[in-house]
């Protein structure tokens, strides 16, 4: 890994935040089999990525609904009961990025796929989201990871050079599009793996 790292770039949902919306609909269906049927076919990640790139929770809400108007108890719950997806952080990441700020060697900043209309939630939930130097979220910018211009409106907007800095995230093509801009990557997989690919780089104690 690059000894000259100066900037750590975290993403949030599945990394600092556990987010996952089987966590609501686990409540609303009997099995897990059904639960993965509507995730796969109804309320998808592609559907939920437009939302992250600008898309309204109403506009989202009311296509599937005419498409599916048998399921719309269910798909109306994605945003009604959109808290529900998300438990809490992902504590012992958060310790890791305590470490981070506690021990200011690196600039920090997160990089995240968030509808615009729910990320002040989060702001307001998690005291560690402010822990950052600067924030960059997709629902706000209108485009979202993997696409290149996503990352260039952080590196343009604080001076981030990506041959200097570190990229975490739990998806492996924001992860593929980070690594064709020159960044340094860590696939995020678990606390415990991030922290030991880390401490191999001579990044944390």
């Amino acid at each position: 890994m690059n000894k000259d790292i100066d900037t750590i770039i975290f993403d949030l949902g599945g990394v600092l935040i556990d987010w996952n919306p089987r966590y609501l609909y686990r409540k609303i269906f009997e099995t897990e089999e059904e639960v993965t049927w509507f995730l796969d076919n109804i309320c998808t990640s592609e559907w939920n990525d437009q939302q992250d790139a600008g898309r309204t929770f109403q506009e989202a809400t009311d296509e599937l609904v005419a498409k599916f108007p048998d399921h719309e108890v269910a798909i109306r719950a994605w945003y009604d009961r959109w808290q529900e997806t998300i438990p809490g952080p992902v504590h012992e990441t958060v310790e890791i990025l305590k470490h981070f700020r506690d021990n200011p060697t690196h600039r920090l900043f997160a990089l995240t796929n968030w509808s615009a209309e729910t990320f002040p939630w989060a702001l307001n939930t998690f005291d560690f989201l402010h822990w950052f130097e600067g924030i960059v979220v997709s629902g706000v910018e209108k485009t979202r990871k993997p696409f290149p211009e996503f990352y260039k409106i952080l590196f343009d907007r604080y001076y981030i050079d990506p041959k200097k800095a570190l990229f975490i995230d739990d998806n492996i093509k924001n992860i593929e599009g980070g690594k064709a801009l020159g960044l340094t990557t860590i696939h995020f997989q678990s606390p415990g793996q991030l922290r030991t690919e880390l401490q191999q780089a001579g990044l944390i104690a």
